[in-house]
């Protein structure tokens, strides 16, 4: 029996193109032009087309490409600062819609860092995750409205200062209902963990539904409308500058830079807990709770730990959510609202936090832009005379699209668009393998 060396795969064109064009003067030169370019194409088309659509989904493509170049830190810094913080909000003043797409995005990256902690951390498979989204919604919206004196005889909302208190306080609530979910499923793993998981969510949701006697908590399936907003403490200094907004553009605004702060301090948060001792442990405990338990990990603790981090990202973010939103009801909590933001976890990269940005953002751009566009192209042609069926519309198959890249990728590339280093070695570790050739 003879062994052929390992296999080493040759580098190719592409490869070679890539790493001239994301390190050295060539990288500077390209992140230089290719911000200037994009940012110009947006600005200077800000009505709602089809290009348009192009141009905003290759800048924010401009966010991974700075990520992916190895040119110096600040460099990075101060192109993600100039495209992030002074030309996507300028764009959006001229054009709300894209700054909404954004601020979603951003959401949703929130939520799915979160998730990711739970489940791609610590390997603990979450169905339930959107409850504590939920829990901070539903937080803000019963303490700001009218709906505290239905729960409360004699209350009055509070201030639509104390927004900012309540973030800290649906941070703390989602981290505590966190802990209440992690109790009862210590001793479970993979698909009865899931199925409790997914109870939990879904036993939150009917409660959402049906609060709403003996005593009026939820306001029930009509959910609750004119959920206070936070003062706009900036806008004397915008106007003093020129810039004459009116109200929904400066919210819009605010919220754009509200979870804009939050997804920054999320992924220095994850990201130093997944450096850390602790993140070292949510690792032991994914890859064997039995070893972990051998080598003096304390896995209640740490796996009490990673339900309470997790979840108290989404009670946060879920304060935010209500306030943008003024309305929320049951349905916005759903199911399939948890089964959306775990796709984005396992589509980007599992474990990888950069990976799980990406995805979040990717789904909902399918979801909110690039589907709706396609239905949109697909009416003017039918207008036109081509032969498309009168029923059919893209945005229905939202599911259905979304299911088979679902398949595709996990025949494809199962570690997902941006894997963790140690995921794409355990799925690819055979293809290193050498290769047993018998001779005569």
């Amino acid at each position: 029996m003879a062994k052929n060396p390992p296999h080493t795969p040759e580098t190719g064109l592409w490869n070679q193109l890539n790493a001239w064009m994301t390190k050295g003067p060539a990288g500077y030169t390209f992140l230089s032009l290719y911000t200037l370019i994009t940012s110009a194409l947006l600005i200077t088309n800000p009505r709602t087309s089809l290009f348009t659509d192009i141009v905003f989904v290759l800048f924010l493509l401009l966010i991974l490409a700075i990520y992916r170049s190895r040119v110096a830190l600040g460099f990075k810094i101060a192109l993600a600062v100039v495209a992030l913080g002074f030309v996507l909000p300028y764009f959006g003043t001229l054009n709300p819609y894209y700054i909404d797409v954004a601020t979603q995005a951003g959401i949703f990256a929130t939520l799915a860092m979160g998730l990711n902690v739970v489940v791609g951390f610590a390997g603990l498979l979450d169905l339930g995750y959107v409850a504590f989204y939920a829990v901070g919604a539903y937080l803000w919206s019963i303490f700001s409205t009218d709906q505290i004196g239905n729960m409360i005889s004699g209350a009055t909302p509070v201030g639509a200062g104390w927004f900012y208190l309540f973030i800290i306080i649906g941070l703390v609530v989602g981290g505590v209902f966190g802990v209440m979910l992690g109790l009862p499923v210590l001793r479970l793993r993979g698909d009865y963990l899931a199925i409790v998981t997914l109870g939990f969510g879904e036993v939150i949701r009917v409660l959402a539904v049906n609060l709403d006697k003996p005593v009026n908590i939820t306001n029930g399936a009509q959910g609750i409308k004119d959920i206070e907003r936070p003062p706009l403490f900036f806008a004397p200094a915008l106007k003093a500058l020129g810039f004459n907004l009116d109200n929904n553009q400066l919210y819009q605004i605010f919220f754009y830079f509200m979870v804009l702060v939050v997804v920054l301090i999320t992924m220095l948060v994850v990201s130093r807990l997944k450096n850390s001792r602790i993140g070292r442990a949510w690792t032991a405990i994914r890859e064997d709770e039995t070893a972990a338990i051998a080598q003096g990990i304390p896995l209640v603790r740490m796996k009490l730990m990673a339900f309470a981090v997790g979840a108290s990202f989404a009670g946060a973010m879920g304060v935010i959510f209500a306030s943008k939103q003024l309305f929320i009801n049951p349905p916005t909590f759903d199911l399939l609202r948890s089964i959306s933001i775990l796709s984005m976890v396992i589509l980007g990269g599992l474990g990888n936090i950069p990976g799980v940005i990406l995805g979040a953002v990717l789904v909902t751009l399918l979801n909110i832009q690039i589907l709706p566009r396609i239905a949109e192209v697909l009416r003017s042609a039918k207008d036109a005379g081509l032969p498309i069926p009168q029923s059919f519309d893209p945005t229905q198959y939202q599911r259905l699209l979304f299911g088979l890249l679902m398949i595709l990728m996990m025949i494809f590339r199962p570690e997902g668009i941006l894997p963790e280093d140690r995921r794409r070695q355990e799925l690819h570790d055979h293809d290193d393998d050498p290769v047993e050739v018998s001779t005569s």
